[in-house]
């Protein structure tokens, strides 16, 4: 249920919301090149910055931590040296002399298994007007970005243990024009530390006019926001990209034989706010001039710093709360290292702090009754979303999704709330981006009801 008219204009509400959005107002022109000149820093090479790929589900920072290619994001910088490629010429490898197609480390290859005596190879050359970033769960040097499957909600390493990964070791590549635009195509499937890409007798593969074409077994997914990853952002439909970069309809299952339509009208270039799903990790694109209207990390504190300073209270407790940047493991961890954490009723959306009203220290509940206005619902820990990247706008932190409690702005929880992301290998659901926990309740977020300290 909704808060009513009169709980959102109460004057501790009121007064909250008015302060909130002012600080917002005066610091969102704090928007500004810090994490472009961290990452300049960080690579030591070029100043021209193409992008960011950030993973959806770990909010900043991985649980093992942010380290070498393995991160929660990566920077795609312009080269001190060219190293994409393109394609050159094709021919037929006979089956008496398989390995002549890969006997030179130096060339670029695709072979295409058609038959156990026909295999065809195209040969790709040199490129010298353009960048290639190559993304996998390879952990190989040939892999610039290394992905991991992403477990919803996991706080640990541990946790984050996957016995089969559905994502591939080469799983695509990203080519970036040197010259501006800088447009960023994506091309499924990444070559291999012998510069190979190998599409086996079994994989979805056919002939095209120019050549051959496929895809990998589970697929490489991208949909565009529709209206630009701004405030009113729409989702848009998702597609399977090709090995080729061309754009088809979505298979029947992730790994069927039998590709989608090919939509001739759409292309591969990269958009800001592009997802990119590789079954088991879903990626968000976020382009250089995008970034440039992004919230920054110190815009993001300064908010969560402004509530903290209008000092809300718990109104069972009276004790002031503190939202913090980072959320505590368990329960007891909050109990023992800070009272302050708040709490708050996800039907409703009245924040408190941590209390054992309706609550049973024996036995594990999630639902709880707010004794402010008796609905009955999730009761969860509040933890601001930290990852910027996620933001649609730079407005006040004024809605936390559910049933995670992870804060950000209204205008982002309604759009990933719309977001239907891939799930498995056929099913998709909404998700919070900041820990990628599926969304519960009637809309996925809920407004939230701070009590302002009455002194």
């Amino acid at each position: 249920m909704n808060p009513s008219e009169d709980e959102n204009k109460s004057p501790g509400s009121t007064k909250y919301h008015q302060h909130i959005t002012e600080m917002s107002q005066t610091i969102q022109t704090s928007c500004s090149l810090d994490e472009y000149d961290e990452g300049k820093k960080t690579l030591g090479a070029s100043t021209i910055k193409f992008g960011e790929l950030v993973i959806l589900g770990y909010n900043g920072c991985l649980p093992s931590g942010n380290r070498g290619r393995g991160r929660s994001r990566f920077k795609l910088f312009k080269r001190e040296t060219p190293n994409g490629v393109k394609p050159d010429k094709q021919y037929e490898v006979s089956p008496q002399k398989p390995g002549q197609a890969v006997k030179s480390k130096g060339k670029h290859t695709i072979s295409y298994t058609l038959s156990r005596h026909q295999t065809i190879v195209v040969e790709y050359s040199a490129d010298q007007n353009t960048d290639m970033f190559q993304i996998g769960r390879s952990t190989e040097p040939v892999i610039d970005f290394v992905v991991m499957d992403t477990v919803p909600g996991a706080k640990s390493q541990e946790e984050c243990t996957i016995l089969e990964s559905t994502i591939s070791r080469f799983a695509c590549r990203i080519i970036v024009d040197r010259d501006p635009p800088y447009a960023s195509r994506i091309y499924a499937a990444g070559f291999n530390s012998t510069n190979n890409i190998f599409l086996g007798e079994k994989a979805c593969k056919w002939k095209t006019e120019p050549g051959m074409d496929g895809l990998t077994t589970n697929g490489v997914l991208i949909m565009r926001p529709r209206g630009g990853f701004q405030g009113d952002a729409k989702p848009g439909v998702w597609r399977e990209v090709s090995v080729c970069g061309n754009i088809y309809s979505l298979r029947e299952t992730r790994s069927s034989q039998q590709r989608g339509k090919l939509i001739e009208s759409e292309n591969n270039i990269l958009e800001d706010g592009t997802l990119i799903d590789l079954c088991g990790a879903t990626l968000l694109w976020r382009s250089a001039t995008g970034l440039l209207r992004t919230p920054t990390q110190k815009h993001l504190e300064q908010l969560r710093q402004g509530i903290n300073d209008s000092r809300p209270q718990c109104p069972i407790g009276f004790n002031t709360l503190v939202l913090p940047k980072h959320r505590h493991q368990t329960a007891k961890q909050f109990l023992e290292e800070n009272s302050k954490q708040p709490y708050a009723y996800l039907k409703c959306g009245h924040v408190h702090g941590y209390h054992q009203w309706d609550s049973n220290s024996n036995q594990e509940r999630t639902d709880r009754t707010c004794p402010m206005c008796r609905d009955i619902g999730p009761y969860e820990a509040l933890t601001m979303g930290n990852e910027a990247s996620f933001y649609v706008d730079s407005s006040s932190p004024t809605h936390a999704f559910c049933p995670c409690g992870h804060v950000c702005s209204e205008k982002t929880t309604k759009y990933w709330s719309q977001v239907p992301l891939p799930h498995g290998t056929h099913a998709f659901q909404a998700a919070c981006p900041f820990c990628a926990t599926p969304l519960a309740g009637d809309q996925g977020f809920i407004k939230l009801i701070f009590q302002e300290a009455i002194d």
